[in-house]
Order: C-alpha cells, then sequence, then structure tokens
C-alpha cells in the first residue's frame, strides 16, 4: 500500500499545476508506484490470485491511460514513459 507521504512525492513529480491530482501523467505515476509494490508482493506471496487479478486491472488501466495520452500528445506520453522507465 502507498504511504500518504509516497503519493504526495508522485503528485509533486508529475503535476502540471499546483492543484494538479487527476492528469494522466499523476494517474499513470501512482499507478506505477502501485504495480510495482504489487509485484514484489506477487514474488514472495505467488499464490495469492486475487492479488494478482487486482494488479492485472492496474497494468490494464494504466495501459488505456498511456494510450490517451499518446492520442492527446506524444511528447507528454514520451516523457512519462521516459520518466518512469516503461518499455514500449
Amino acid at each position: 500500500m502507498l504511504s500518504k507521504e509516497r503519493k504526495a512525492e508522485i503528485i509533486d513529480r508529475f503535476k502540471k499545476h499546483e492543484v494538479d491530482t487527476g492528469s494522466p501523467e499523476v494517474q499513470i505515476g501512482i499507478l506505477t508506484e502501485r504495480i510495482n509494490v504489487l509485484t514484489e508482493h506477487l514474488r514472495t506471496h505467488s499464490k495469492d490470485h486475487h492479488s494478482r487479478r487486482g494488479l492485472l486491472k492496474m497494468v490494464g488501466h494504466r495501459r488505456r491511460l498511456l494510450n490517451y495520452l499518446q492520442k492527446q500528445d506524444v511528447e507528454r506520453y514520451r516523457a512519462v514513459v521516459r520518466e518512469l522507465g516503461l518499455r514500449r
């Protein structure tokens, strides 16, 4: 689970303006952090299929947000992918 402090750091890193919490960049950053935490959890608890389903849903949601961002503004998309070190 993400702590409030870690979530605030991610929001500060990707926000477009002072009160930005819902832009695609911020959402992708938060989802990426949650995916990384859950991936580590599943390495030690390989039979936790309920959490695995949640992970797959998050990955799909992040993919849809990335596709949306790529269609809207390819430069913003490239910046987010570069910043997070995502493939594709």
